[in-house]
């Protein structure tokens, strides 16, 4: 495609062109989506293949295990990634159970 062409073009020709350019990809767009939804529906995976509206899974709160002696506002469940308060404190040789809210339940594990 020549582009010298287009560098000749005013901008209301521009325009035009665009948007006869993004009509022209929305209708073989249309045209492709409509063919390939037809092939499924053939080979019956159709109803599988369209659902994208599943609700996720709702999971019961997950209470906080884990506090930040520094700030009492930082807390961690134990899921998912470390904390960033968490991080430096176990690289710098304390024990995850250090950190946890109740150290009653520490007792417990140790002497079970």
């Amino acid at each position: 495609m020549n582009t010298a062409h287009f560098n000749s073009l005013s901008l209301d020709e521009l325009c035009i062109l665009h948007q006869q350019v993004a009509a022209s990809l929305t209708q073989r767009i249309l045209v492709r989506k409509a063919r390939l939804e037809e092939r499924l529906q053939k080979i019956g995976r159709a109803d599988n293949a369209t659902r994208f509206d599943r609700k996720r899974r709702s999971y019961p709160p997950v209470r906080p295990k884990y506090r930040n002696p520094k700030n009492p506002a930082e807390t961690w469940s134990g899921r998912g990634r470390l904390p960033r308060w968490l991080q430096p404190q176990l690289r710098g040789g304390r024990k995850l159970d250090d950190f946890l809210i109740d150290q009653a339940s520490l007792q417990k594990r140790q002497t079970n």
